[in-house]
């Protein structure tokens, strides 16, 4: 789901009220930043008049914001997959709301790629129901104008080689830079990835990028065969493995708080932190997917992909720089520094009905075969041996059907001794993903007043609080960035090896049936083992919560 609500207001009065006041500073610094002027305020007032008097937001949200280097070429994006649910509830919407921005320039030529028999107006009405109904007038009918569709097959050349004429035709004769995005399932990746490489690709200065979307294989060799078979056509700099993780902007934002904030560098370790937790919570089943889902179960769909991504974000070492193949060497070293997971570390769980009985168990869905032992929650003690941190607890856990929706990193740190003692609770910073973005440490403070007792309270970084500003939509950063060549948050072929390579034992454990799931009802905290295991390494703050929740 979008992190945020992205759109702008519809009239020019609206838009200038004070709760869109971020919107126009928005605005203000991205013309600062393109236009340079010479005298900042004059050229500020302008701005503001040309807003109040009535000038579009349309016009406002120029594409003079999408990079000069850039705008020399002509961009057109590929969606392939165009009629499936991925490309209409997620790529498109993302689309708009780049270009709504201005972050797309106003000629972009965007292709809908599938295989069914549809009309330009046809894929136009299709997506439409999926596009925000927010923008000023004009702004989806400018968008869509930009849309048009082409039918062929994933593995037929000739079909490809039309496309590519059709590139060629919008590109007016220049080089183009041109984006493909995969909203297909991987078992068509090398044919469509082959025909790309044999009829669509650009001469330099262009380029050419291949988005494409999660699951990487199933297990240590899959993944290995599906990026063996990717390299063999193009290589892996025109390779973006999107996981959304990445574009979460909490998640972005774990670089900038470790290698930023000084204060950080001489306790992020084993000296200080006791144990580090990473938690997934969604508070529904899978109602009517559960067939689908009873393929991957919650290990796949989550854990090794997005909560690892997260792990090896809070864990690795302090990149050379800040170029993306820096950090992604940084996030590689990590992982491989990571014994597989043992079952004796782990915890599975499979919901049964709700105590009230309204929600159905994981097993009284139609579509999940009889019997199955599929965990629908997951939750594994992970270490890391490393220097770092070495005998220091990485508790992850992921789960379906439980009581709250919730994503969360917390680092607790060891307790002081001296002089104190159990009177003051331990220190713990808390990073919460969604919903709500926040990150609060948690400090002990004197009581206010006479008394000389101690309570928990926190120093408290709450986004809807202190920041008057939308986020954006994961997909919407990540595709922007895919855009920029900026690689950094998307996911190398030695990553995903690495992270397979820490789960596939089990995994194939559990595929085999040997191991069974425990139980939880639907609503719960999950299986009772879960929170024994995870309290034998977390010491909760019985006296404390924070007022967030």
């Amino acid at each position: 789901m979008p992190d945020a609500d992205t759109n702008v207001p519809v009239e020019n009065e609206t838009y200038l009220k004070d709760k869109h006041v971020h919107l126009i500073l928005n605005d203000l610094v991205c013309e600062m930043m393109n236009k340079k002027p010479e005298d900042p305020l004059n050229f500020m007032v302008e701005v503001l008049q040309k807003m109040k008097g009535g000038k579009s937001k349309k016009q406002v949200m120029s594409d003079e914001r999408y990079p000069k280097e850039l705008n020399e070429r002509p961009l057109s994006i590929v969606v392939f997959g165009a009629s499936g649910d991925l490309a209409k509830k997620k790529t498109f919407p993302a689309l708009l709301e780049l270009f709504g921005k201005g972050l797309l320039p106003k000629n972009v030529n965007i292709v809908g790629y599938a295989r069914s028999e549809m009309s330009d107006n046809q894929l136009r009405e299709r997506i439409g129901k999926f596009l925000s109904k927010n923008w000023q007038e004009g702004v989806i009918e400018d968008f869509c104008s930009r849309i048009s569709y082409h039918q062929g097959g994933y593995d037929k050349e000739e079909d490809f080689s039309k496309l590519n004429e059709k590139l060629k035709k919008a590109e007016g004769g220049k080089v183009g830079n041109r984006l493909f995005y995969l909203a297909l399932p991987p078992a068509v990746f090398l044919s469509v990835t082959t025909c790309i490489n044999a009829t669509c690709t650009v001469e330099k200065p262009g380029w050419y990028r291949v988005i494409i979307e999660k699951p990487f294989g199933h297990d240590t060799e899959s993944s290995a065969k599906l990026a063996n078979d990717l390299q063999s056509v193009i290589s892996e700099e025109h390779i973006y493995r999107i996981d959304h993780y990445l574009g979460k902007e909490m998640v972005q934002n774990l670089i900038a708080l470790r290698f930023s904030n000084k204060m950080f560098s001489h306790v992020w370790d084993k000296t200080c932190i006791d144990n580090v937790q990473i938690s997934f919570k969604e508070p529904f089943g899978t109602y009517g997917r559960g067939g689908y889902f009873n393929e991957s179960g919650i290990i796949r769909d989550v854990m090794q992909n997005h909560l690892m991504q997260v792990l090896a974000l809070v864990a690795m070492e302090k990149p050379k720089s800040l170029k993306p193949e820096h950090i992604r060497d940084e996030k590689v070293a990590v992982l491989q520094c990571m014994p597989p997971i043992e079952v004796s570390n782990t915890v599975l769980g499979q919901y049964t009905a709700s105590s009230d009985g309204k929600e159905p168990g994981y097993l009284d869905d139609e579509t999940v075969p009889k019997g199955s032992k599929t965990p629908t929650f997951a939750q594994a003690v992970l270490y890391i041996n490393n220097d770092r941190w070495e005998g220091v607890p990485f508790i992850m856990k992921a789960g379906k059907a439980l009581e709250k929706k919730e994503v969360t990193i917390r680092l607790q740190f060891k307790p002081e001794l001296r002089p104190f003692g159990d009177v003051a609770d331990r220190n713990e910073l808390v990073v919460r993903l969604q919903p709500d973005e926040a990150m609060y440490l948690k400090v002990n403070s004197k009581d206010p007043g006479m008394s000389s007792d101690i309570h928990t309270t926190e120093l408290d970084l709450t986004y809807k609080n202190r920041y008057d500003v939308a986020l954006p939509d994961a997909y919407e950063s990540l595709i922007y960035e895919a855009i920029l060549g900026s690689a950094t948050n998307f996911v190398r072929s030695d990553e995903l090896d690495a992270a397979w390579r820490i789960f596939t034992p089990l995994l194939h454990k559990i595929d085999r049936g040997e191991v069974t799931p425990d139980t939880y009802e639907f609503g719960t905290r999950g299986p009772k083992a879960a929170d024994e295991m995870k309290n034998s390494h977390y010491t909760k703050t019985e006296r404390y919560q924070w007022k967030g929740n």
